[in-house]
């Protein structure tokens, strides 16, 4: 029998892992529909799910990312030429939990979903509408589709199994540490708001196939993830520890409305009364012991799109002022011609290179907002009179809400533009750098009530 063989692994680490969606996820299928340009993937139920092979593959990624002294290979296996090995490491599919924080693994009826107050919202899923500007403050050719979304607040379940000859605590731990990570986040869109994963409940054990008593319990285990629930129950949770985060500087700004705000729908409300609308979105939510989950509607939502296009901007500003590369300058660059917004927000959208972004942003998706009603209208100045088209009305947002923006930031980014980033975020924190649309009419302003980098005050005074 091979070394290798599986016979020789007598341990086995398991955990167990319930995790929740902070953003909306969308892991791709690859097809489109009527509705939308891109379908999420979904099991035989219809239901959304994330693929251990998607995980698996964030998860080792994100190790290499992070410089784990791990050896990569021999935990996830390697293919040189000949030789080769297998992974070690076997990951589940993560499958959705229903309103009553059950696992929906293998076949569930039409009817339960239905009845289900959680799962039936899952028969139509939220689709966002994209639109990527041009330095002319128009759409750009391509730049407009749309895509299908997994709710905020949906919650996941998977299992994660270990082959190893004896307990390898430092490798595992490693392990659930980049799970656990405030970087981690799967599916696309992930550095655009989307795939954030923050880890609920972890349960973990370890057992020496060995010994005959473990053995049997290892055998009673069921791979349906539904049943195996009742083996885990005598396992208490782990609980939660600061993860040392090296890679990462992370910003907190807390942003208040100074007055109106809008994140265009890019449609007009069903009672006729504007033309223009907020985007707002459903959510789940859970109570307190995370037993009971249900849909909310019409939170307000804060697309990340929307805020980096803006900081993407004022970077591009800030390094042409340092540079004093001024208006008419032709080396004076914008978008990914910028070195400041390249080295931060990436590149490949217009041929050559492809680099991606080193900045992290998250979607906000939280509370409600009072709405107000603008009547809008062009004139003429020679007739005086409306001009054709130019009569809309909108419906922008105001309130008190504090909204949390969350940015995560990769150590690797240069010195100057770091600095260039931290003067932009200054600048929103200022009420200096609007958000949003209708920016010019005076909308979108925001004021910072707390900032903190890496949990330290942030200065935010200029």
């Amino acid at each position: 029998m091979s070394n290798n063989s599986e016979a020789n692994y007598k341990n086995r680490m398991l955990a167990r892992v319930i995790v929740e969606a902070k953003t909306p996820i969308a892991v791709g299928s690859g097809l489109k529909d009527i509705l939308t340009d891109s379908l999420v993937l979904t099991d035989v139920n219809g239901l959304p799910y994330l693929p251990g092979t998607s995980i698996a593959g964030v998860v080792r990624h994100s190790m290499a990312e992070r410089r784990e002294e791990v050896d990569m290979n021999n935990l996830w296996g390697f293919q040189n030429a000949s030789k080769g090995a297998g992974s070690r490491l076997i990951i589940s599919d993560a499958r959705i939990l229903n309103s009553k924080g059950e696992v929906c693994d293998g076949l569930v009826s039409r009817d339960e979903i239905a009845k289900d107050d959680l799962l039936r919202h899952y028969e139509e899923l939220p689709i966002r509408q994209h639109v990527r500007i041009g330095s002319q403050g128009t759409a750009e050719a391509a730049g407009k589709f749309d895509q299908q979304v997994v709710f905020c607040g949906t919650r996941f379940c998977f299992e994660i199994e270990l082959l190893c000859k004896q307990p390898e605590p430092e490798a595992w731990q490693k392990v659930l540490d980049t799970i656990c990570g405030d970087g981690f986040r799967i599916g696309g869109g992930t550095r655009n708001g989307f795939g954030e994963l923050e880890v609920k409940e972890l349960r973990q054990q370890t057992l020496d196939l060995g010994d005959a008593e473990q053995m049997e319990k290892y055998a009673r285990k069921s791979s349906n993830l539904r049943k195996s629930a009742e083996w885990w129950d005598d396992i208490a949770p782990t609980a939660k520890r600061d993860v040392d985060h090296r890679t990462w500087n992370r910003y907190d700004l807390c942003l208040q409305p100074a007055d109106l705000f809008m994140f265009g729908s890019g449609m007009g409300d069903d009672e006729g009364d504007a033309d223009m609308t907020a985007v707002t979105e459903s959510k789940v939510v859970w109570n307190g012991d995370g037993k009971q989950g249900s849909m909310v509607e019409r939170q307000v939502v804060i697309p990340a799109t929307s805020v980096k296009g803006a900081l993407s901007h004022r970077v591009a500003y800030y390094y042409n002022k340092s540079h004093r590369l001024f208006a008419g300058n032709p080396e004076a660059k914008t978008g990914d011609e910028n070195p400041a917004v390249k080295a931060l927000f990436g590149c490949g959208t217009n041929g050559g290179s492809i680099m991606r972004g080193n900045v992290i942003f998250s979607d906000i998706i939280q509370g409600t907002a009072k709405e107000k009603i603008l009547n809008h209208v062009s004139i003429d100045r020679f007739t005086g009179g409306a001009i054709e088209g130019a009569l809309f009305a909108e419906k922008p947002l105001w309130g008190d809400q504090q909204y949390a923006l969350k940015i995560l930031v990769s150590d690797a980014v240069d010195e100057e533009s770091v600095e260039c980033l931290e003067m932009a975020l200054r600048d929103v924190c200022n009420g200096l750098l609007p958000l949003g649309g209708g920016v010019n009419r005076g909308h979108g302003v925001f004021r910072c009530t707390d900032a903190k980098k890496n949990g330290e005050p942030f200065q935010i005074e200029r």
